[in-house]
């Protein structure tokens, strides 16, 4: 069966820095010949270490993958994965997939948050033991303690638009550091002051639960200041925007000037276009929530807590859910209280639940460790870890969790539960359910019902029904190693020992001494070098034509006793383009010892600027048990050169001599 190069394929494009870094690829007798844009984006220790990849050289301008004999089928797998055209030539991007559009979204959000689940999880956690060893009095708010402990836990949280204008940057394929820019100049300190400021040009949609105060403009042009500090939409649709600009930015600027001025004309662009319209409009959108839900609230409080339960985790992700925190503000200074957001406080429990139902069932260590750490930060109610790392990827166990989050919210909202001042997180958030004015303390003991239910719920249906979804991607990568184990060829058996003649007269060197990685250190095979005094290329011994190239630098043959042997004509002589070669043979030909082979003209090649010295190496090495070249120095064409080691003890003399 033939082999399959898809994967390698993949592999090779990924770590040489992706599609969008290949200028051009070509190949030549042994390697893969890339032109990059940037180097320093291609990973070089993870290729050198990849099956199917004998080395990685930069020279001449070149990014070359060594592949060996099977490079020319690499190179057509590399050609098709990558979209590239016959010579390598790279087309416009096309993500166009069969994928749905929930599918495409979630893969987004989720992709987007993996690097930072990290440090989102320490925070977390960090977090909430400062906000209880608060609650039970071991720190004193306006302690310093507390005030550095607290921003240790919630910088990564205040500041989520500067992790996501990096992380975004890399989905939009632009520069990371104008998205990281971006982030940060929407949460830049006067712009979130100006939120706040008291003085006030103008208010637009008054009277309407979308009214926004206008604190600024810029030439002539009202801005509706919003803090943005710990949003979500906004940073990411003012990044996707900007890698708009920027792709659009970089076919007219003129490369010589493209670092800098690229960079002014995006940010230039997509920031007042984030502060004037996207910013304001994606915070409409959680205040147009807000405001449903309080409609739906006095109509039936049981119904409100379905469905602000079920939905609260859908608004956190988005970033929507201050526009719940608007409302709630809203209500505590009108009312003393506030029914809305006081639905949502123990969702957190059912992603907790699901969380610990996952740690129980998941084989895959990745996955345990990661969602060990979302169950501890989701205890103190920080579950953006669990939903983003966790359940969201897989789909089921994020729905289960809004069903326990459903549950949770009605039986809130049946005890009338309302918050009267600010919640904190999870277990925290109980404090702000005390009616300050005294009561039964039946709103209590509701929410505690409620986080509980939650919890249970959220287990028991992950047990249920999630076990499915768990696992389904890490099964399917250990099914495909067991595949590719059992398909993985034997050990190699040893060929039958055999001799080979010089193909060249000239004079005999180690091939350690060739001026090129991939040939001295014996990446390729073992064997020797001649440098030439003639040239005309002969065959070693008798055997079977097996890769020609139409550049006619290299040859390679199958003796009849099994050695795979490449004879390559001087160094970067592939980018003659066949100049000063002639080929005499034809792949699949048979010939004998001290058969014609190649022509080659020394003078010409020389005078190009390249060496003639030609490596003679045995591509199959690993079928011997050792390789001895047993001259050095002044050769002919037909002497012994080479004894190759294979399966019997003694070197057996085989029919070597020219005819």
């Amino acid at each position: 069966m033939a082999n399959n190069y898809d994967d390698l394929a993949k592999t090779i494009i990924k770590d040489v820095g992706g599609k969008d870094n290949v200028n051009s690829v070509v190949h030549c007798t042994t390697r893969l010949r890339f032109k990059l844009k940037d180097e320093k984006k291609a990973n070089d220790d993870a290729l050198k270490d990849t099956d199917g990849v004998v080395t990685v050289v930069k020279a001449a301008g070149q990014y070359q993958v060594v592949i060996g004999n099977e490079v020319a089928d690499v190179y057509d797998a590399v050609i098709k994965e990558g979209g590239f055209a016959g010579g390598g030539e790279v087309p416009a991007d096309d993500e166009d997939d069969n994928s749905s559009f929930m599918d495409k979204a979630i893969s987004l959000i989720s992709g987007i948050f993996t690097d930072i689940l990290g440090p989102l999880s320490a925070g977390g956690i960090i977090k909430g033991l400062v906000v209880m060893a608060a609650s039970f009095g071991w720190l004193s708010k306006t302690s310093g303690a507390y005030q550095m402990l607290y921003a240790i836990g919630d910088s990564i949280f205040y500041f989520l638009p500067i992790f996501l204008g990096v992380t975004c940057a890399r989905r939009f394929k632009m520069n990371q550091f104008i998205g990281l820019a971006i982030g940060g100049v929407l949460t830049y300190p006067t712009m979130v002051a100006l939120a706040s400021s008291k003085t006030i040009l103008g208010t637009i949609f008054q009277g309407t639960p979308f009214a926004s105060e206008i604190h600024t403009n810029f030439f002539g042009i009202p801005v509706i200041t919003m803090n943005y500090t710990s949003m979500v939409l906004p940073i990411i649709f003012t990044v996707w925007f900007a890698s708009i600009i920027e792709h659009w930015a970089k076919k007219w600027i003129p490369t010589v000037v493209q670092t800098f001025l690229v960079p002014v004309v995006t940010m230039i662009i997509a920031l007042p276009v984030a502060f004037i319209v996207i910013g304001p409009v994606t915070t409409w959108v959680g205040d147009a929530i807000g405001a449903v839900m309080s409609a739906v609230y006095h109509f039936s409080p049981i119904l409100a807590g379905v469905i602000m339960g079920a939905l609260w985790q859908v608004l956190v992700i988005f970033g929507v859910h201050w526009g719940i925190v608007a409302v709630t503000t809203a209500d505590l200074a009108a009312l003393g209280y506030d029914p809305i957001l006081a639905l949502s406080l123990m969702v957190c429990y059912a992603q907790v639940g699901v969380v610990l139902a996952i740690i129980k069932q998941t084989k895959d260590p990745s996955l345990k460790k990661n969602a060990i750490g979302a169950f501890f930060s989701g205890l103190f109610g920080v579950t953006e870890p669990a939903i983003y790392g966790v359940t969201l990827p897989r789909k089921v166990p994020f729905v289960l969790s809004c069903i326990g989050g459903a549950v949770s919210g009605a039986i809130i909202g049946a005890f009338g539960s309302v918050v009267y001042m600010l919640p904190s997180m999870g277990i925290f958030a109980i404090p702000a359910y005390t009616n300050p004015k005294g009561g039964s303390g039946m709103q209590i003991i509701g929410v505690i019902i409620a986080g509980v239910v939650a919890f249970v719920v959220g287990l028991v249906l992950q047990l249920l029904f999630g076990k499915k979804s768990v696992d389904q991607e890490y099964d399917e990568k250990q099914a495909k190693k067991a595949e590719e184990a059992a398909q993985a060829p034997a050990a190699p058996q040893l060929n039958i020992s055999t001799d080979l003649v010089s193909p060249l007269n000239g004079e005999a060197i180690s091939l350690s001494d060739v001026k090129d990685e991939v040939f001295s250190s014996g990446a390729m095979g073992k064997g020797m070098a001649i440098k030439p005094s003639e040239g005309l290329l002969h065959a070693p011994a008798d055997g079977e034509i097996i890769m020609t190239f139409p550049t006619s630098h290299a040859i390679g043959m199958r003796t009849n006793d099994g050695a795979e042997v490449l004879m390559h004509i001087g160094m970067d002589t592939v980018n003659l383009q066949g100049k000063g070669f002639e080929t005499l043979v034809k792949k699949g030909q048979q010939v004998k010892a001290g058969d014609e082979l190649v022509k080659f003209d020394i003078p010409a090649i020389e005078k190009a600027g390249y060496t003639v010295t030609t490596p003679i190496v045995i591509t199959n090495s690993k079928n011997y048990e050792d390789i001895k070249p047993i001259v050095n120095g002044a050769v002919k064409a037909g002497q012994k050169i080479m004894i190759l080691q294979g399966a019997d003890e003694k070197s057996v003399q085989t029919n070597v001599q020219p005819k």
